[in-house]
């Protein structure tokens, strides 16, 4: 069983923040679908700080998602511990750094993956969001640098030292960004050299690629990220299904829980990009996600949804 601080969780399987993805229905779907927790995407510290309203917006909730982990990004450790401050008041049941995310807009003010190059910057950081919040404080890393700068047994050890509750682990180094493939023995070798909980993350496809992970590295859970995308099965033993009226069913509940959370505002574009990733590999899918992107409204997606579930029955 995962279990982070006093948090006992009903599945070792995570979903990954995904920026652009995990909003709160997202997050709803993948709870219902099996996952023991999930993060939001990354929000931006100085967003917080300065009260975005975007950026205040991401932190919505709802207590059929808890538990639930809200996630930031930043390398000011003043602003970061700040944020924390702020991100408490909202209740989530832990807060997560991120010191992993390899994307450029991201590194270039070195926050995310580019703290793996910086462990004393990293180290104020957890130091002073730990002591900014009552909440369990977990941080997300990589293997290293580069291939050269593999750091990340020091850096785990360095976060843990540092006060927090649980170390996920991406299998690539910052330089990889998402090319090549994971290595897993990274995180066999986190584990081992950690008491608190190490979580693995990169590259899994399914749920039985996952009790794998669990198997060979001895970690305590499974971050999952572009593998639940359109595919919130993934949480569970089953997996997707075969049949087209199950997976509209899965699309349908999740654009059900967009008009329930976020309204009829929430831009299309969005909206788009989740349904159609539904339809991948299926029969005539290139049709289906045709007509997806060409939906210009929340209705036209709802109509479009209702019209193939009835031509399927």
């Amino acid at each position: 069983m995962l279990i982070i601080g006093s948090l006992a969780f009903s599945s070792p399987l995570v979903l990954a923040p995904l920026a652009g993805y995990s909003d709160l229905p997202f997050r709803l779907l993948c709870r219902e679908y099996g996952a023991g927790f999930c993060v939001s995407e990354m929000i931006s510290c100085h967003g917080l700080c300065y009260q975005q309203l975007k950026t205040i917006d991401m932190l919505l909730s709802t207590p059929a998602e808890r538990p639930v982990a809200f996630q930031l990004f930043g390398a000011d450790p003043d602003r970061m511990a700040e944020a924390a401050a702020i991100v408490s008041t909202f209740a989530p049941d832990m807060i997560d750094i991120n010191m992993g995310c390899p994307v450029k807009k991201v590194t270039k003010r070195g926050a995310g993956a580019a703290l793996m190059a910086s462990p004393g910057l990293a180290e104020k950081i957890i130091l002073r969001v730990v002591a900014n919040t009552s909440l369990p404080v977990t941080v997300k890393i990589r293997a290293g640098v580069n291939a050269s700068e593999l750091n990340g047994v020091e850096f785990a050890r360095m976060a843990q030292g540092s006060g927090a509750a649980a170390v996920i682990v991406h299998g690539r180094t910052w330089a990889q960004g998402f090319s090549g493939r994971a290595e897993r023995t990274i995180i066999a070798t986190i584990k081992q050299a950690l008491t608190i909980p190490v979580i693995g993350n990169g590259d899994i496809q399914s749920y039985q690629e996952a009790m794998q992970l669990l198997e060979e590295t001895g970690c305590d859970g499974v971050m999952i990220g572009r593998a639940a995308l359109g595919n919130p099965w993934v949480f569970s033993a089953a997996g997707r299904p075969d049949d087209l009226g199950t997976i509209v069913d899965g699309a349908i509940r999740h654009l059900t829980l967009v008009e329930q959370f976020l309204g009829p505002d929430r831009p299309i574009g969005v909206i788009r990009n989740h349904i159609g990733k539904y339809f991948k590999n299926l029969p005539g899918s290139s049709d289906i996600r045709r007509a997806v992107y060409n939906c210009s409204a929340q209705s036209d997606m709802k109509n479009l949804l209702l019209s193939l579930r009835n031509t399927d029955e």
